[in-house]
């Protein structure tokens, strides 16, 4: 396949030009990727005003993906959740009425951004009782009836899956929900790119949602900061119509072309052996679970290149038994008092599963641990999230937040999922659950 970005900017180099443009480096080797490192000279196409190679790069990447329109970022899937959200409120927009989107209670905090740059409504769906706060299962049921309770229709369903967790959601499904009420469904498939070339595809785009982010970076071999945004076939026309201006909305005018090259050597990547590739790491990480499981250690989620263990009953929590595989040479994705993930692709070497099941297999067995997480009930709504952001606020300890107003998210990255949403007031139930998540202050309405 071609990587018509990667072959302009090595012809660029190899021509060896007086660069009397942008970056300031010019081409001299500090870090050594700085010869390919340029901007949008003559022939290297306009990232969001594409019409050259950018632009055929863009169209061989939405072939491999099954969508109508498949645009780059070099800012993370952030930037294209805030760009979704902007074409669902453009597309349905409804004069006089408040946009409103119904989204799961998981959402990564580029959401939360999203909502107050674009002033909309949020109607929360709330994990099960006893889930996870970074999980959020919304069965068809539970949409159907959430859509046929509301008093108006949402500019957009938008719920994550897979979720940090590794916990996926049945796209197929709540899609056809979505359809049935004339409402798009926007996926945060930030985890889920290589979804795609399973054996058989389990990406948003071939189970029927409208729109979803990638973060490629996470799961492909593409540089931090690469990710797309997928517009699909049966999508509004609008929504391919005006994506590049909403990209560019949000977007710096100024993208990174060593990210653009790595996402268009992606493509030629993935046209080329990777499904075989990839279908051989998610059965060694089977395998690995069934071992691991056999040990005695409970694991969670259904994604099938992350493996996320809940090691309480195993006797440890997550960052104790994360700072032990540390000691090992074996760095986690993530980890919290419940949990630890490890996230697994192609380009780690055969023995990556061998080496952690050994590392698990070596930690002694404790008894469990019996602190839980503190439930978090619904909060109650005080303020919009864009009028709790923007109004003045003050940074205090947790203890003296009872009855606040929240102003600012108190969550960090990963897991980026926030325990209280912005403009809600805090209750006994939510001050304990920062606690128990070390959150020491919060910033609140003043």
């Amino acid at each position: 396949m071609k990587t018509p970005i990667c072959d302009f900017v090595r012809n660029y180099a190899a021509s060896a030009p007086l660069r009397l443009h942008m970056p300031g480096h010019k081409g001299a080797r500090f870090l050594g990727a700085e010869p390919l490192d340029i901007t949008e000279v003559s022939g290297a196409d306009v990232l969001y005003a594409a019409q050259g190679v950018i632009a055929e790069s863009q169209r061989l990447a939405a072939g491999l993906f099954g969508s109508a329109a498949t645009l780059y970022s070099c800012e993370g899937a952030s930037l294209v959740v805030r760009a979704m959200l902007y074409l669902a409120l453009l597309a349905g927009e409804d004069a006089g009425a408040r946009p409103l989107v119904l989204a799961g209670r998981n959402a990564h905090r580029s959401f939360l951004s999203a909502a107050a740059l674009l002033d909309f409504d949020v109607d929360w769906l709330l994990p099960q009782e006893g889930e996870s706060r970074l999980a959020c299962h919304v069965t068809p049921a539970l949409l159907e009836a959430r859509l046929s309770a509301l008093p108006r229709r949402p500019a957009a369903v938008y719920v994550t899956g897979p979720d940090y967790l590794g916990h996926t959601v049945d796209i197929a499904a709540l899609s056809a929900v979505c359809r049935r009420f004339g409402v798009p469904l926007l996926v945060d498939n930030a985890h889920g790119a290589y979804l795609r070339f399973l054996p058989v595809s389990a990406h948003p785009m071939t189970l029927g949602a409208d729109m979803c982010c990638d973060s490629a970076h996470k799961t492909l071999p593409v540089l931090t900061g690469g990710a797309y945004l997928h517009i699909a076939p049966h999508a509004p026309a609008a929504f391919a119509e005006n994506a590049a201006r909403a990209m560019a909305l949000f977007a710096s005018t100024s993208p990174s072309y060593l990210i653009l090259q790595s996402l268009d050597r992606a493509n030629a990547y993935l046209a080329d052996g990777y499904p075989e590739a990839l279908a051989r790491c998610a059965e060694r990480l089977d395998a690995c679970k069934d071992a691991l499981r056999k040990r005695g250690f409970p694991l969670v989620g259904d994604e099938p290149l992350k493996l996320t263990v809940a090691p309480k009953a195993y006797g440890y929590t997550g960052t104790v038994l994360a700072a032990l595989l540390e000691e090992q040479g074996i760095v986690c994705e993530f980890a919290d008092p419940d949990y630890i993930v490890f996230m697994f692709t192609p380009e780690l070497p055969d023995d990556a599963c061998g080496r952690l099941e050994s590392a698990l297999a070596s930690v002694e067995r404790r008894p469990p641990v019996a602190e839980q997480p503190p439930a978090v009930g619904p909060l109650e709504r005080v303020l919009t999230v864009r009028q709790a952001m923007l109004a003045p606020a003050r940074l205090l300890p947790v203890e003296d937040c009872l009855g606040r107003v929240l102003a600012a998210e108190a969550v960090s990255c990963p897991p980026a999922v926030s325990i209280a949403v912005c403009g809600e007031r805090l209750d006994e139930d939510a001050l304990r659950a920062f606690r128990y998540y070390g959150v020491r202050h919060c910033r609140v309405v003043d």
